[in-house]
C-alpha cells in the first residue's frame, strides 16, 4: 500500500504491444480486461475518539466534523502514526522526486515538452486530447501516455487520431508516478522537439503530490463539477500551472459561476493560469493551441541553447 495516498500498489501493466498501432487487436478490442473486484470497506483500527487521542483525527462534536488531516502527515492511515507517516511519504516521495528529475533532464535533452494532465474522472480530458491532436495533426508531433486502473478504451480513442498512445494501467493504483512514467518513455520512440500529453488517472487528490518529470501540471475542471472544487482539492490546483475550464458549452444549462471558480482556483494559487475550453463548440481551443504551441517553442529553444553551450 501507498502510504502518501493509501492506495494499493496494484499489478501495474505498461505499454506493451499496446504502443504501435499496428499491433493492436482486430476491431480495436482491448486487451486483458476484467472487471474489478470491489473494495474492502474502510476499517478502522481505533475507535475516532482513540485516534483523536493519537493526534490522527481532530474531531468537532458540535458540528458533527471530523478531520483527520490536522497532523504534520496530513492524513490519517489506521495502525500508523503520524510520525511513521511522515517518515514514509519523505521516502517514497523522495525517491519519486528523484526519478521524476531524471525523467525530466532527459525530456528536456530532446526538447520534448511534457505536460501532466489531472483531473476528476468525466471532466472532459480524453475528448480534449482528441480534439486537441486533431487541430494539431501534421503541425506538431505528439505522442501520449494513458494512465488509468483498468482497460485500454482511451488509448484507443488518442490512437484513432492517428497519434500513438500508450497505456499504462494502474491496478489498484490512483495515480501515475514517475517510475511508470520512466518505463513508459523506454518503450517509446518520441520525436525530438515533440509534444508528449500524459493523462493521469483521474482522481483530485493522489496525483497532485506525484511529479512525473513533466514541465506543468495541467489541471482540468469542467463546470458540471461545481465551482468549489478548488477549495475541496486545493493540493491539485496548487501544484498546476493553468487550469482548463471546460465543458463550458454546457453552461446554459448549470447554475455554475465561472468567475467564483477561478476566483476559489487562485485564492489557493494565485499564478495559475485560466483557459475556458469546449471540445464541442471549440471555443478556447485555440487559446490552448496557442499555450501549447508556447511551452513547445521555450522546449526548443532550451534545448538548443544547452547544445550551443556545450
Amino acid at each position: 500500500m501507498c502510504t502518501v495516498c493509501g492506495c494499493g500498489a496494484g499489478e501495474v501493466s505498461i505499454g506493451g504491444a499496446g504502443w504501435s498501432k499496428a499491433a493492436r487487436p482486430k476491431g480495436g478490442a482491448t486487451r486483458g480486461w476484467k472487471a474489478a473486484a470491489p473494495a474492502p470497506a474502510h476499517e478502522h483500527s481505533r475507535e475516532p475518539a482513540a485516534e483523536a487521542a493519537a493526534g490522527d483525527a481532530h474531531i468537532h462534536s458540535a458540528d458533527h466534523h471530523l478531520h483527520f488531516g490536522t497532523g504534520p502527515a496530513h492524513a490519517h492511515a489506521p495502525g500508523l502514526t503520524q510520525s511513521q507517516m511522515v517518515r514514509i511519504e519523505r521516502d517514497i516521495l523522495g525517491k519519486n522526486d528523484a526519478r521524476a528529475d531524471e525523467n525530466r533532464r532527459s525530456l528536456a535533452a530532446r526538447g520534448i515538452f511534457a505536460l501532466n494532465l489531472v483531473s476528476s474522472p468525466g471532466s472532459g480530458k480524453t475528448t480534449l486530447l482528441v480534439r486537441t491532436l486533431t487541430e494539431l495533426a501534421g503541425r506538431i508531433p505528439a505522442a501520449v501516455i494513458e494512465g488509468d486502473q483498468q482497460t485500454e478504451f482511451d488509448a484507443e480513442r488518442i490512437r484513432a487520431t492517428g497519434v500513438p498512445a500508450l497505456q499504462i494501467n494502474t491496478g489498484k493504483g490512483c495515480h501515475l508516478d514517475a517510475d511508470m512514467v520512466a518505463r513508459a518513455l523506454r518503450q517509446m520512440d518520441l520525436a525530438d522537439d515533440s509534444l508528449l500529453l500524459i493523462e493521469n488517472v483521474g482522481n483530485l487528490v493522489c496525483p497532485a503530490a506525484f511529479d512525473l518529470g513533466e514541465a506543468h501540471k495541467v489541471a482540468i475542471l469542467s463546470v458540471t463539477e461545481g465551482e468549489d472544487k478548488p477549495l475541496k482539492y486545493p493540493d491539485m490546483f496548487a501544484a498546476a500551472d493553468l487550469m482548463l475550464l471546460n465543458k463550458v458549452d454546457l453552461l446554459p444549462y448549470l447554475a455554475f459561476d465561472v468567475e467564483r471558480a477561478i476566483a476559489y482556483a487562485r485564492r489557493v494559487n494565485p499564478a495559475i493560469e485560466v483557459i475556458r475550453t469546449s471540445s464541442t463548440s471549440g471555443e478556447g481551443i485555440a487559446e490552448w493551441l496557442a499555450w501549447l504551441e508556447q511551452g513547445m517553442a521555450k522546449a526548443r529553444a532550451a534545448r538548443a541553447a544547452a547544445v550551443q553551450s556545450a
